[in-house]
């Protein structure tokens, strides 16, 4: 089951590449990452890893669906939300970054991690993205618990 969820997983990413082809090869004989562009299958919604990392946290909810792919990004200390595409863009907030048509976003395999790259939810190949509204609200709850703790932190 889990090698058919990589396989799908990969040929839903590798379908976002100029040439599929050579992004399965990338991943399998070259470094392992793969630049893909943002925008036709899915957009990406970069947060500082803590707040990314709280966020997937809450969307982790019994009985609610599992969430969409998330990649971190462990040497920039971020962490990357797949979303459906949407051209205008309208994420707002500090530290937030939004990459959608013209927009390249580097990928390892689903199947495994590469250099400072990993999928925290890898995708299944079904096309299954965060929903817009259910990773605002989680967004918008993990800002206000890291507001609240920051003074215990010293952040």
């Amino acid at each position: 089951m889990t090698n058919t969820m990589w396989m799908r997983g990969v040929e839903w990413l590798a379908a976002a590449a100029v040439d599929p082809r050579s992004c399965a090869w990338q991943w399998d004989h070259g470094e392992g990452i793969a630049l893909l562009e943002a925008g036709r299958f899915w957009d990406v919604l970069s947060v500082p890893d803590r707040l990314g990392l709280l966020t997937l946290d809450l969307l982790w909810r019994p009985g609610a669906p599992v969430p969409g792919p998330t990649l971190v990004d462990t040497a920039a200390g971020r962490v990357g939300f797949f979303l459906p595409p949407d051209p205008s863009g309208g994420w707002a907030g500090s530290g937030l970054r939004y990459a959608t048509k013209g927009a390249w976003v580097a990928v390892p395999p689903p199947y495994r991690p590469a250099r400072f790259l990993e999928w925290l939810v890898p995708p299944d190949g079904t096309g299954a993205l965060h929903s817009p509204g259910a990773l605002e609200g989680a967004l918008r709850q993990a800002t206000g618990s890291l507001t609240v703790l920051a003074p215990l932190c010293g952040r």
